[in-house]
């Protein structure tokens, strides 16, 4: 059992974990949620533990393990949530870029309407 992560391979941890939300397009869920418990961090990290018989059968058990180091410590919670923000930022700028753009002209298009009926 990891008791102990350097934080080299924390911070690695934390890239993979940052990535593979973003890439599920769940950035706005996962930071949430780690912000509600972040306060619960320690239990969270104790309950992984408690079900790690469990999860290691599905998950990687050093990954697994290293995750639940990871939610003990609060800096780390932190810069999870940070990490995620940021690669969510730069993956989907332009695309939200372009969302709001689109926004932007069905909202003209339906101003232009209504003052095109007002107007007579």
């Amino acid at each position: 059992m990891i008791v102990e992560i350097s934080r080299e391979k924390a911070i690695e941890r934390i890239e993979k974990i940052s990535k593979f939300i973003v890439r599920k397009k769940m950035a706005a869920p996962a930071i949430m949620t780690f912000e509600s418990l972040r306060p619960l961090s320690r239990i969270g990290s104790q309950l992984l533990y408690f079900l790690a018989p469990f999860a290691e059968v599905i998950f990687n058990a050093t990954e697994y393990q290293e995750f639940a180091v990871l939610l003990e410590d609060e800096k780390y919670v932190k810069l999870l949530i940070k990490r995620i923000d940021e690669i969510d930022e730069e993956m989907y700028r332009e695309e939200r870029q372009k969302n709001k753009i689109l926004r932007k002209r069905k909202r003209n298009k339906f101003k232009n309407f209504f003052k095109k009926i007002f107007k007579r």
